[in-house]
């Protein structure tokens, strides 16, 4: 399991960035690059080297740590998988590919695709000094057209990108994102109930193809959640003094929301439930909504059970339930 907070590497070349860089401008054309983002917009709105750095000071960590908590789900239930070739698409500043190089020690071809140039240079930037992604190739373009001339990789990792397409546009990169996977792609989104949408149209578009859902869902049938229910999750984060300055905030800690699927060309070895929210923790017994083969089942532990007891305390929002396999 790797941790949500940036790698020192990373956060060491940011801090270098920063050298010099005001972070009152920086809060400001943060905040305008949100709102574009929240009104449905792209990565448009980054088009100077001061707009990819307010970018990532903002988002890097939050999407770091996003993608960590999704790796660490696939890698709980595949703990033999040992990709050697990473394809990061969307990787805009790179987020993803320092993710999986944590998350995978065997990682050691890392190919990145994104069509902001703004960004590419300021992965590279990032990346010059890494003992792991020094060596990155990053092609920028768009990243469907790019898709088709890239090599197969072992492990294809996108992070909020899909949401930035229609709906024509999410299916074709699906398909063409699964047919670079040799053995897993994980597709990360916001934790909304849009975000939640799209990952569910991926699951079962590529499920329909024969991929395997190795995370966070234990099957491959139909989510049984019904609205207003969505499925997402939630990773904590601390927050530096700089991050706090940017986003204009009081608090030393984040809360990242998001969605995610973890699909294999392999069924898993092992299903486990999902913890679907926070259990309630009682004086006579703990409930917990698990999401299982059968479907949700809201699960309760009584404290005499001690031992059960015990272990349903550990439980946290996000927690794959191996007994419960």
């Amino acid at each position: 399991m790797i941790s949500p907070t940036l790698p020192p590497e990373l956060k060491a070349a940011l801090d270098g960035k920063l050298q010099g860089f005001s972070r009152t401008d920086a809060a400001q054309r943060s905040q305008k690059i949100s709102t574009a983002y929240r009104a449905g917009g792209g990565s448009g709105t980054i088009k100077s080297d001061a707009d990819a750095l307010a970018y990532a000071l903002a988002r890097m960590p939050a999407t770091y740590a996003a993608v960590a908590a999704s790796l660490n789900a696939l890698t709980e239930i595949a703990p033999d998988l040992a990709p050697e070739t990473l394809l990061d698409v969307g990787a805009g500043p790179g987020t993803a590919s320092w993710a999986a190089a944590e998350a995978f020690s065997s990682l050691q071809d890392f190919t990145l695709l994104d069509a902001n140039a703004t960004l590419s240079r300021l992965a590279l930037e990032l990346a010059r000094d890494s003992s792991r992604l020094a060596e990155c190739r990053y092609l920028p373009g768009d990243a469907g057209a790019n898709l088709v001339e890239v090599s197969e990789a072992d492990l294809v990792v996108a992070s909020y990108v899909i949401g930035e397409l229609s709906e024509a546009d999410q299916r074709k990169l699906a398909e063409a994102m699964w047919a670079k996977a040799r053995h897993a792609l994980v597709v990360i989104e916001p934790g909304t109930p849009a975000g939640y949408a799209r990952i569910l149209a991926l699951r079962q578009q590529l499920i329909a193809l024969g991929a395997f859902v190795s995370a966070p869902c234990p099957h491959e049938r139909p989510c049984p959640l019904t609205a207003p229910d969505w499925c997402h999750f939630s990773q904590r984060l601390p927050r530096s003094q700089a991050h706090r300055q940017i986003k204009g905030a009081d608090v030393p800690f984040e809360d990242e929301r998001f969605i995610y699927v973890a699909l294999t060309r392999k069924p898993p070895a092992t299903r486990a439930a999902r913890v679907l929210a926070p259990p309630d923790v009682g004086k006579a017994e703990i409930t917990a909504k698990l999401c299982t083969g059968d479907g949700v089942a809201l699960t309760k532990v009584p404290r005499r059970d001690k031992t059960a007891y015990a272990s349903a305390r550990r439980w946290r929002w996000g927690d794959a339930i191996l007994s419960e396999s």
